[in-house]
Parts: C-alpha cells; sequence; structure tokens
C-alpha cells in the first residue's frame, strides 16, 4: 500500500531534513519505507523506520531531534 501524506511530515534522515511525501507499507513482516525529498539537495530518498528520526517541532514539545 502506498499513502501520499498531505501535508507532507519533516523528518530527519541520514542525508539530513527532509519531507517525506509517501509511505509504503510492504505488510507486518516488513518496515514502513518513508519516500523522502532531502531540504537541502532536493533529492529523493527512500528510507525505512530504523533510518529516520521526528524533526523538532515547539508546538508538541519536542525541542530536539529524537534519538534513538
Amino acid at each position: 500500500m502506498i499513502l501520499q501524506l498531505n501535508p507532507p511530515i519533516p523528518i530527519l534522515t541520514p542525508k539530513g531534513e527532509g519531507l517525506a511525501h509517501f509511505l509504503i507499507d510492504y505488510g507486518p513482516e516488513d518496515n514502513l519505507y518513508w519516500v523522502t525529498f532531502i531540504k537541502e539537495t532536493g533529492e529523493c530518498w527512500t528510507y525505512g523506520n530504523p533510518e529516520i528520526r521526528a524533526c523538532k517541532n515547539i508546538t508538541l514539545g519536542r525541542l530536539n531531534h529524537a534519538t534513538s
């Protein structure tokens, strides 16, 4: 299943901050995959759940990037 995220969700990736535009779900025995455009370069990358983190969100009280 592919889900378009509207609005896109800001996330932190191994290549920097980006906006996730699509979520791909291959089923219960696989990670969710986030199709993301990197803010700085405009590159499009797809990351599994273990590779991404939530970005800072002052409104939700998340003052720093989430860490593992």
